[in-house]
């Protein structure tokens, strides 16, 4: 696989507008007044039914809209669009967005979950079937894809993102973009990418939503930046700033990483929007003491739209006839809003067909991706005595928990216009997965209401079953934005019933549905086999029995590191050695006196119910040229008697350096299906970027030296071998 800075360095720093659509949006700007120019600056939203209020009807018609967000459906937004379009001056249509995160009408997979496919692929099938639903409705733009890295699981919105990994966040974030865009974000079925937030969001203190972040550049560029670049390499259209301040500077007023880096090193062409108020949040900040200061911070730093809030509007007229503002800043801020309408072809293609939209939501092609999506994102836990896959012949299951009956669960945060009703539960499939079986569904309460009765009724359900199934994890609103929680173990009395049904002496299982990584110990402890679903979306149930019973087999792998208590985090692969690396032989050496250091699961890690040998590594030439590439590879083989797919992944370790490295880094990855006894060889590309020679607008760099490979199906264990650049050994 070609690894990511060797793709970043071989692409252009961003497309050049064509010149047809430059003097499109010079001519429409050069007829601009003042009040028309900040019309387009300002995004509102519609209410919470979906329709939009008198007002936005009102501000269409006088051509003072640039943006909407949460007004959904076509009669709607066209009626929306043509009082813009019918009536204003300059007929400039208004851009209609919403925050489809994994899915419009048919619900996906979480993005962390489809993450843990560690299949591209996949997640542009999935942008592409979400783009396709919500273009049909006359959205033409997603709040999508989250790309923070994050490292802290407290935070909720880990569930909208790859992960704690720039390499692979950075295949995921181009997979989004491609999905939403593809060739051309004018054609039918697509939409405009927007890529956030910029930029460190996911490292707030304490895993806190809209909290302070306190990053070095080095490490922003490194682990923060590279999503972001390789969202805007692949040509996403929009970015969103950040709530967070980095150096004391807020995102949404941080001229270093919205002009300097953005458009200054990455030629970055389209728009930066804001975040939910976040432009009159600087004054929370401290640093602005109204929302004229707020609006004038803002636009000069690189904010192009304002989301929700109107200090844009109800100052900028004052500031800019003062000259406390350039009317540059207003102009450019346009024309980067107009140049986006006009590469989406929304002057030509403005409303949206009905016809289309029936058509469209929730088709038989739809789901099918969302089942095949959701398939391919579980992960297998444990499996002790192979306990999965559960017989088809057995003639009593029991399915135990709250969540086994809660379809809002399986679609978790940030479901678009997903409607429970759309997806069966988790014991709705298991009855349809054993048609002739007895299943037996005891659910108690909700999560955090378990009674003593409810576990006395998981009990007698295990013991009257064959075997029983515990579904287990967070509800839907337990994960997602300022859903951030002090505790990652199971919530409620859960494992009271985990255990409760493990007591009566028959096979059990567990099925976690959850946003975010838990800490399962006590529950691993308990049960011998756990299937991480995730928050699986509308087909997810089915996609759950199907590996429960064996039709599938679980080849998802975990794209971030699983803790052993909340305490310690932050937990993560690619962490730094330091003076002192932990030992259980020294005491004086970093780690915890009151348990282990290590992980529950590693990052990268994931159970099969067939089994995998990696042989053969090679490297070739082992030592090379500065500059040059070097080819790896392994032979991955299938031992077990079933098809399964192997996740082979390679590390990279710099033995040496100028400054501190981490003890592995993601270089290359590939998802392999492999029949049972088949074997396959797997090639990896190491060129001057994985190496360490970043490149100019990457800033840091490092010559080339002695490097440690290691190829494995996680990032702890594998097979190794080394590599020598510039030199002899």
């Amino acid at each position: 696989m070609i690894a990511l800075l060797a793709l970043i360095l071989s692409l252009p720093a961003a497309a050049a507008p064509s010149a047809d659509v430059e003097a499109r949006v010079q001519e429409l700007l050069s007829k601009m007044t003042l009040e028309e120019k900040l019309g387009q600056l300002q995004q509102l939203d519609g209410r919470a039914d979906g329709k939009a209020s008198p007002e936005l009807f009102d501000l269409a018609r006088t051509g003072r809209l640039g943006a909407v967000l949460g007004v959904l459906g076509s009669s709607e937004i066209n009626a929306l669009q043509r009082a813009a379009l019918e009536n204003s001056r300059l007929k400039i249509p208004i851009l209609f967005g919403f925050d489809v995160i994994h899915g419009y009408r048919t619900i996906f997979p979480i993005p962390l979950a489809l993450a843990s496919s560690w299949d591209p692929g996949e997640v542009e099938s999935a942008a592409r079937v979400s783009a396709r639903e919500a273009e049909a409705t006359g959205l033409r733009w997603m709040f999508s894809p989250m790309v923070d890295i994050a490292r802290d699981p407290r935070w909720g919105r880990v569930a909208e993102g790859a992960g704690e990994d720039p390499y692979l966040g950075s295949a995921m974030a181009r997979a989004w973009v491609r999905g939403y865009q593809g060739d051309d974000p004018s054609q039918p079925g697509r939409v405009a990418a927007c890529a956030k937030h910029w930029v460190g969001y996911g490292a707030a203190e304490g895993g806190r939503d809209y909290g302070t972040t306190e990053i070095s550049e080095r490490t922003l560029r490194e682990i923060y930046f590279p999503p972001f670049k390789a969202a805007v390499d692949a040509g996403a259209l929009t970015l969103m700033s950040a709530f967070n301040d980095l150096d004391g500077v807020p995102s949404t007023a941080n001229r270093f990483t919205l002009t300097d880096v953005l458009r200054g090193e990455w030629k970055f062409s389209g728009f930066v929007v804001s975040d939910y108020n976040a432009v009159h949040e600087l004054i929370n900040h401290g640093v602005a003491q109204d929302g004229a200061q707020a609006a004038a911070r803002a636009l000069t730093a690189g904010v192009d739209m304002e989301m929700v809030s109107r200090d844009y509007a109800q100052n900028l007229p004052e500031l800019v006839r003062a000259g406390a503002v350039p009317l540059s800043a207003v102009d450019e801020a346009v024309r980067r809003i107009l140049r986006v309408k006009f590469e989406l072809g929304l002057f030509e293609r403005p409303y949206a067909d009905p016809a289309r939209e029936d058509a469209e939501l929730l088709s038989a092609a739809s789901r099918a991706a969302a089942r095949r999506a959701a398939e391919r994102s579980l992960v297998l836990l444990q499996n002790d005595g192979g306990v999965l896959p559960l017989s088809k012949s057995l003639k009593t299951v029991a399915v135990i928990g709250p969540l086994a009956v809660d379809r809002a669960a399986l679609l978790g945060s940030w479901s678009g216009e997903g409607r429970p009703a759309d997806a069966a539960s988790v014991a709705d499939a298991v009855r349809a997965a054993l048609p002739g079986a007895r299943v037996i569904a005891s659910t108690g309460g909700a999560i955090g209401s378990l009674s003593d009765a409810d576990i006395q009724s998981a009990s007698e359900a295990a013991r009257a079953a064959d075997a029983a199934i515990v579904v287990l994890g967070e509800s839907a609103d337990m994960s997602g934005e300022a859903s951030a929680r002090s505790s990652l173990d199971l919530p409620g009395r859960q494992l009271e019933l985990a255990r409760a049904a493990a007591a009566a002496g028959k096979p059990v299982v567990a099925v976690a549905l959850n946003g975010r990584p838990l800490t399962l110990a006590p529950l691993l402890s308990t049960v011998p086999a756990v299937l991480e679903a995730w928050q699986p979306g509308t087909e997810g149930a089915a996609a759950v029995a199907a590996a429960l019973f064996g039709d599938a087999n679980p080849g998802g792998h975990l794209t971030m590191t699983f803790p052993r208590s909340t305490g310690q985090i932050p937990i993560y692969y690619d962490h730094k050695n330091g003076g002192r690396p932990a030992s259980e032989s020294d005491h004086f050496t970093s780690k915890y006196i009151d348990g282990p250091w290590t992980p529950q699961f590693p990052f990268g890690w994931g159970l099969s119910y067939t089994t995998f040998t990696l042989s053969g590594l090679s490297v070739t030439p082992a030592v090379a040229a500065p500059g040059a590439t070097a080819i790896v590879r392994v032979e991955v083989s299938n031992d077990g008697a079933r098809a399964g797919d192997a996740v082979v992944q390679l590390y990279l370790r710099r033995r040496f350096a100028e400054v501190t490295r981490p003890v592995a880094e993601l270089k290359g990855f590939s998802r392999v299906g492999l029949k049972s006894g088949e074997s396959r060889v797997v090639e990896f590309a190491l060129g001057p970027a994985e190496l360490g020679f970043l490149g100019a607008d990457m800033k840091f760099s490092e010559p080339p030296g002695d490097y440690e490979i290691t190829v494995g199906t996680s990032s702890v264990g594998g097979l190794t071998a080394r590599l020598t650049v510039g030199g002899r050994r």
